[in-house]
């Protein structure tokens, strides 16, 4: 018979009420063990550095030092253990920057028993954005702010090429209808990119269509 990989979690939360449901609930599957439980950042910190889990079930506010600084702290370390977030706050703030800190998922303590801990599972085997719906919903939100504000600063010409691009035209065409070189059109292209944080050039289609700029003459 071949035998599970346990992982291994250590727990920090100062409520132990609710460190002791959370508990529970991972040590009912057989194939999740918890190794450790911490009441504050620093016991937290010291309890990976000695047990080594697979897993930092993490609480944001807690007692001496909270989880996103005990995140940034393994993450100097640049220590193996994963990181997931299970905090009853969505504040910016914490999401944003424990992920930054190379957090693996934030979870609200609202969510449903099975998503944690298939959560844990998914992020002791390598997964990356293990994220609540609320939480979810609030980076959609502050993405779109983030593009409305910033798409204020293009330049009259960036909005030429950008409607261009959507238009699914590649950067020598765009060169030779606006008259300018395949090397201008590029920079333009990167300063779109920088100011709207898109990443690839189907980012920045999918945008000029939702924004309308391909019903404009």
């Amino acid at each position: 018979m071949i035998e599970k990989n346990v992982i291994r979690v250590v727990l920090a939360d100062d409520h132990p009420v609710v460190r002791g449901g959370v508990k529970n609930m991972l040590v009912e599957n057989d194939d999740i063990d918890v190794v450790g439980e911490a009441s504050d950042g620093a016991q937290a910190l010291k309890m990976v550095r000695d047990l080594q889990p697979d897993v930092l079930l993490l609480d944001m506010e807690m007692p001496i030092k909270p989880g996103i600084e005990v995140a940034r702290d393994l993450a100097q370390e640049q220590h193996p253990t994963r990181i997931l977030a299970l905090s009853a706050y969505d504040d910016d703030e914490y999401i944003f920057g424990l992920l930054d800190a190379g957090a693996a998922g934030y979870l609200t303590k609202d969510e449903a028993p099975l998503i944690i801990v298939e959560a844990v599972r998914g992020v002791a085997q390598g997964e990356d954005d293990w994220i609540s719906r609320r939480v979810a919903d609030k980076m959609v939100r502050r993405r779109r702010t983030h593009l409305e504000r910033n798409s204020a600063d293009l330049s009259g010409r960036e909005w030429e090429v950008l409607k261009l691009v959507g238009k699914g035209l590649t950067n020598p065409e765009i060169g030779d209808l606006l008259f300018i070189s395949e090397g201008t059109v590029k920079n333009h292209v990167s300063h779109i990119y920088e100011k709207l944080g898109f990443r690839t050039r189907a980012e920045a289609v999918a945008w000029a269509w939702e924004h309308g700029l391909m019903k404009e003459n």
